[in-house]
């Protein structure tokens, strides 16, 4: 991801923002200031309460599909802000409406998930939790990914709109996704009638913690964002028998070797140079001794792209290359290798290039042109592309928001030190700044969107 400049003038829009002051001349409509004005002071009104939240979202994570408790809070939280709120869709799914007049519809979306990751942060408010995963194992249990952050701008965010129903009219829809991290939440409410049995939205916004990013910053990205994910896995099957007479096996460890190799001609030989693509072997396991030929290897592989060409042509690439070597190597038909598509794909997030202009526009009016900058697109994967892929084709935005103390990305800037990264055990957002940016960034996106309250 690209870096924004001048952040010493960025600091100044920010805190201008949120102390109430002017920091150099302002261009906004002075409807926009006085609306401005009173979404810093209701912000400040209700961090307290909002850092109270966070930590406690933070300190009691649940794994994807476990999302139960996350998923009540959530829930009432939503209530008490006054949305009209339903349960239980796509499972721990949560909906909260608002409606307030005839407008359009807009969706905001947080994902309510945690990860197998044991904290190492250090934070007073650490994740002590440990969880069953779905094999039956005991693990450890983070927001790695900063989710807690996403729900507390979400709530937050939530309150505000609705404190502030005499300034917009239309319908907000407020969703509290499960199971992002394991690529589920998303299909499964969309499967339950997310866009049927609630208003279907003209438009869908979310916003994802940035690792490289300083706290304060909002980014975008026009067009691919994120990338297709698809995890694959291989079992490779030969003949076993002793590691002196390998002339009597179909050895299936050489075989992987071989394979492992070629796969890599995917990228670098059968894909366009202008089209991202990642495959990747994560995982190789086969054999039990030294002198022992085995019967089998396993290769778990992770795949990245953009467009539904590139992964349709990698994933039958896969098929042919393991195919063809086996047979090469005298592999029977009966025994030609295993290639399962693991049932947690990932589509590519598209950011609708007109509405993210228009986000980006919109809250850079709020916090200041030097706080929003683009980005380029990654290779990590969420779900919220989803829901800009059904028939109805609704426009989607999915914005960064800086999580790094300021500080922090100060030194990484100067002398490279590295800074964790997301899914790492010592990812800690900073706090504030960071919730209150996200707060008035989606809802500065949010009120762009709907329409204005007409008022006789």
């Amino acid at each position: 991801m690209t870096t924004p400049r001048n952040h010493s003038r960025s600091s100044v829009w920010l805190t201008a923002f949120l102390l109430g002051v002017t920091a150099g001349p302002l261009t906004w409509p002075a409807f926009t200031a006085d609306l401005r004005d009173d979404v810093r002071t209701r912000v400040a009104q209700e961090y307290p309460s909002l850092d109270s939240l966070y930590k406690h979202l933070h300190a009691h994570p649940e794994l994807s599909l476990q999302e139960k408790e996350t998923a009540k809070r959530i829930g009432d939280e939503l209530e008490q802000a006054g949305l009209q709120v339903t349960r239980g869709v796509g499972r721990n799914g949560v909906v909260g409406v608002l409606r307030n007049g005839v407008g359009p519809t807009v969706l905001v979306r947080t994902d309510l998930d945690a990860l197998p990751v044991k904290e190492q942060t250090g934070l007073p408010y650490s994740s002590t939790a440990q969880a069953k995963d779905e094999k039956g194992e005991t693990v450890s249990v983070m927001h790695a990914c900063g989710h807690d952050v996403h729900m507390t701008v979400f709530v937050g965010t939530a309150r505000l709109l609705a404190q502030l129903k005499n300034r917009w009219q239309g319908t907000l829809v407020m969703i509290g996704q499960p199971a992002e991290e394991r690529g589920k939440g998303a299909r499964a409410m969309l499967g339950d009638g997310l866009f049927a049995r609630f208003p279907k939205p003209n438009y869908c916004l979310a916003l994802h913690s940035s690792a490289a990013l300083p706290s304060g910053s909002v980014g975008y990205v026009e067009g691919f964002a994120m990338a297709n994910v698809d995890s694959v896995n291989v079992t490779i099957r030969g003949v076993g028998g002793h590691g002196a007479w390998p002339h009597t096996t179909k050895d299936p460890i050489v075989l992987a070797a071989q394979m492992i190799l070629a796969l890599q001609t995917i990228v670098s030989r059968e894909t366009s140079p202008g089209e991202p693509a990642v495959v990747t072997v994560g995982s190789i396991h086969g054999g039990t001794k030294h002198n022992i030929i085995p019967d089998e290897v396993k290769l778990q592989l992770t795949l990245r792209s953009y467009t539904d060409e590139v992964r349709k042509h990698t994933l039958d690439s896969i098929h042919r290359i393991t195919r063809g070597l086996a047979a090469a190597a005298g592999v029977t038909e009966d025994k030609y290798p295993l290639v399962t598509l693991e049932d947690e794909f990932t589509p590519a997030t598209y950011n609708n290039p007109e509405l993210t202009r228009r986000a980006a526009a919109a809250i850079k009016r709020w916090i200041g042109d030097a706080n929003v900058v683009a980005q380029k697109p990654v290779m990590g994967g969420e779900d919220f592309g989803e829901y800009g892929r059904t028939q109805d084709k609704i426009p989607v935005c999915l914005l960064w928001l800086g999580a790094v103390n300021p500080e922090v990305y100060k030194e990484h800037i100067t002398t490279g030190k590295a800074l964790p990264s997301l899914h790492s055990a010592q990812f800690a957002p900073l706090p504030e700044p960071t919730i209150k940016t996200g707060v008035a960034a989606m809802t500065a996106a949010v009120l762009d969107l709907l329409g204005n309250k007409i008022t006789n």
